[in-house]
């Protein structure tokens, strides 16, 4: 393949020729160095949502259905992310039993960041699990995971507000903590990003479709 001129800072890079040979037809829209910055942040709870190496980006859903059957075949499966962050972004949700879609749902925001995608994912994928359904509930922002699971607790026992200031989000930390809370049928749990699992694949893809869609 020619080269590629990067969509956000227009320089020029030839993609990865083991990459184009894993994913035929793939073309990727942002050079390496704008695909991390976009899609990366720290670990801490002002940072972005998650760090990626360098991997593919923006698979379809078709293509992500492609990849071999790997990773957890059963669960809900959440990403969101934007470009440039802040900017516009979007989510992705799929509901998988036994390999098998059984719900999805995306959608996307003018103006955002990683972090408001990842978690708006997870309070709109949730919907999708029936109420009483056991389900194991797959993100790759360690940040979002950390954030329900670890701080959320103490900053409802402090009226919503954290000890060095107000709680980034909170309009949407706030209901998808209660809406966790009350369902314990559900275990939220970090996967790692872009290590061929079918479905956390599936879900960036759709998290991503808002841009192929305008």
């Amino acid at each position: 393949m020619t080269d590629v001129t990067c969509a956000e800072c227009g320089a020029s890079f030839t993609p990865r020729a083991e990459l184009l040979e894993r994913y035929p037809g793939w073309k990727p829209r942002t050079c390496p160095p704008c695909y991390r910055a976009a899609k990366g942040g720290s670990s801490g709870p002002r940072g972005g949502g998650r760090k990626r190496a360098s991997s593919p980006a923006q698979l379809t859903t078709d293509q992500a259905l492609a990849l071999p059957a790997s990773g957890p075949a059963t669960g809900l499966f959440t990403d969101g992310g934007c470009v440039p962050n802040p900017g516009p972004g979007g989510w992705g949700a799929v509901y998988v039993v036994d390999g098998d879609i059984v719900d999805e749902t995306h959608g996307h925001d003018t103006s955002t960041t990683n972090n408001r995608m990842e978690l708006t994912a997870l309070l709109r994928g949730i919907e999708l699990v029936p109420a009483g359904t056991p389900c194991t509930v797959f993100t790759d922002s360690n940040l979002a995971v950390r954030t329900i699971t670890e701080w959320a607790q103490g900053w409802e026992r402090r009226g919503w507000k954290r000890k060095t200031g107000p709680v980034e989000n909170v309009d949407l930390v706030r209901p998808l903590y209660e809406a966790v809370r009350a369902r314990p049928e559900l275990e939220l749990q970090w996967i790692r990003a872009h290590v061929g699992y079918r479905w956390n694949e599936y879900a960036d893809a759709l998290a991503d479709r808002w841009q192929h869609e305008r």
